[in-house]
């Protein structure tokens, strides 16, 4: 499903129009981003918990040269399902 079948999905389900159901999700999608910027947690019960993890820097080798190289330290976004949509998924 990409963004234009989900904005599709939400308007059926909630008898919004697409333009609205695009505002709804776009305005989410920004809050979510922006709380995980300031290094928030974003839980949404039954659904999952959205958060940052920083990766520490490591070695590694570039697989064209075969040459070590260094990857620096990063921060990166995590998903963890609750435990409703875990069940649903199975």
């Amino acid at each position: 499903m990409n963004k234009g079948e989900l904005i599709s999905a939400i308007a059926q389900a909630s008898g919004l129009t697409k333009v609205a159901s695009k505002k709804a999700l776009d305005a989410t999608i920004k809050s979510i981003s922006d709380a995980l910027a300031k290094g928030d947690k974003v839980t949404l019960v039954g659904f999952g918990t959205f958060s940052v993890a920083e990766r520490a820097a490591r070695k590694g080798v570039n697989p064209s040269t075969k040459q070590p190289i260094r990857i620096k330290a990063k921060k990166v976004a995590k998903f963890k399902a609750g435990s409703e949509l875990a069940d649903v998924v199975k």
